[in-house]
């Protein structure tokens, strides 16, 4: 069945994430260069780093000081996270930061797999086209009601960042 864009922001919302924005594409499948791998894992390294200007998702996440210090630095990504094209390369998709956002494996990135095969066969595709580098369901950002989360999260990384450098 072809979808529009009502079918898929039904869809997410079924998959509790309603705020995320798709844009459709015609999948054309296109030849992709042999080496694409190494420079896909040197763009990760480089889209870690630029995650510096996200600094309030990442506060979010609930990462530990060692997690958040070794994503930004580009060392390793935490477990449980993945960076994901917004246009898959073999569909014309481009290696750039552009191209790249990410969120949670579970069960984020599991559903938006389930979401884009379920299109399989379709003339357009609607794929995940968050406004930020960070995808976050905006059900997991809000504060209740023991004050701004973001704010108290923001603040603690920032003493245990001060800290280790006074060490």
């Amino acid at each position: 069945m072809q979808w529009n864009e009502a079918t898929a922001t039904k869809r997410l919302e079924s998959l509790k994430m309603a705020d995320l924005p798709v844009m459709p594409i015609n999948p054309r499948t296109v030849s992709v260069s042999p080496d694409w791998f190494q420079k896909y894992k040197e763009l990760c390294r480089t889209f870690v780093r630029s995650l510096s200007d996200s600094v309030q998702e990442l506060a979010l996440m609930n990462l530990s000081r060692e997690e958040f210090m070794g994503l930004l630095t580009g060392r390793e990504i935490p477990d449980n996270l993945s960076i994901r094209f917004r246009v898959p390369l073999i569909w014309g998709g481009e290696l750039s930061i552009n191209n790249l956002f990410m969120c949670y494996t579970f069960p984020l990135s599991q559903n938006l797999d389930r979401f884009i095969i379920e299109q399989s066969g379709n003339d357009t595709v609607w794929l995940p086209n968050p406004k930020r580098k960070i995808y976050l369901p905006i059900h997991s950002t809000l504060a209740g009601n023991g004050g701004n989360a973001v704010a108290d999260r923001l603040s603690q990384m920032s003493a245990n960042i001060s800290a280790k450098g006074r060490q």
